[in-house]
């Protein structure tokens, strides 16, 4: 059956889409025709795959905040690896956690649409593309030899209320979404930058191939659906979202508090590159302006909450 749709829309004319129906139903199709799975499409057993936590090209990338201090680069070489590596492996596993939740409300945002709804076939595709990148994540960690922790039980809980709000409130819930999304996508892009390891090579592009439509899709929604909320909608959503924001860019931008105490890294180092006032939080507000603009007016004001 997979096959023969697959034909069929292979053969189809192909036609730029403007309609915002016919944009999803073009996503849709692009996950048909360019899709990963875990198990299938990474050699986990090849030789140069394997994970030697002293590897240099595990180093934290050279332009990121801390690898490019002088903190960091006085650190032995054996070191820089193996906080390089634990660093990935734990943001990894909070990406894991980020995309459960991503799941679970995918599953309430398609289960509350009508029959003939675009958005319901590209809600399920990106459902299973999100499962098959927690399989190739935890795959990655379980091959570091590396023993990240998930997220606190306070933000476990919170991401479950999020979830919920993929039908309640779906609007919400894709702001959430791109507020994820958006950091860990412009980290993966900037680490394929360097030379790194081939197997991080290969799951970072996996990652950042599937995620550009993931991305596009809450995009295209919010542009769609924003215009149609109340003053209220939106203004509450104003008033959460830097909240979101600041929670989202410490886990995936930012060393863990385990990583913190398992290296010694000082208080004063991570102030001053992560602080008020850093090249790390102007870089963040450049991330996030795109989603404080497609809230309008009420978006004003709100996208340098952190950097005060």
């Amino acid at each position: 059956m997979a096959t023969t749709e697959a034909a069929t829309e292979r053969a189809a004319p192909r036609r730029p889409p403007t309609s915002y129906a016919a944009q999803v139903e073009a996503l849709s199709r692009a996950s048909v025709h360019k899709y990963y799975r875990a198990f299938h499409d990474i050699d986990w057993d090849a030789p140069e795959n394997s994970i030697d936590p002293t590897d240099p090209r595990l180093e934290l990338r050279a332009a990121s905040p801390l690898g490019q201090s002088a903190w960091y680069r006085a650190l032995p070489a054996v070191e820089r690896a193996r906080l390089g590596l634990e660093m990935t492996c734990q943001i990894v596993k909070f990406g894991i956690g980020f995309e459960a939740n991503l799941t679970r409300g995918l599953s309430e945002f398609a289960g509350s649409l009508p029959n003939r709804s675009p958005e319901y076939r590209y809600a399920l595709h990106e459902l299973i593309e999100e499962s098959q990148h927690s399989l190739m994540f935890q795959q990655l960690i379980d091959q570091s030899g590396t023993d990240p922790v998930p997220a606190g039980r306070v933000e476990t809980e919170f991401a479950r209320l999020v979830a919920r709000s993929g039908e309640s409130f779906p609007t919400l819930f894709f702001f959430f979404v791109l507020s994820g999304e958006l950091f860990i996508d412009a980290e993966n892009r900037a680490q394929l930058v360097d030379e790194r390891h081939p197997l991080l090579r290969r799951v970072l592009q996996i990652h950042v191939t599937e995620e550009a439509r993931h991305v596009r899709f809450a995009e295209l929604y919010l542009r769609e659906n924003v215009p149609r909320l109340g003053r209220l909608a939106r203004t509450s959503i104003a008033l959460v979202l830097p909240f979101v924001l600041e929670a989202a860019q410490r886990s995936m931008l930012m060393p863990a508090p385990s990583v913190v105490s398992r290296f010694a890294i000082p208080r004063p180092v991570l102030k001053e590159l992560y602080g008020p006032g850093s090249a790390h939080r102007r870089k963040v507000e450049q991330i996030a302006a795109p989603l404080f603009a497609l809230l309008g007016a009420e978006g004003q004001g709100k996208r340098v909450f952190w950097a005060r």
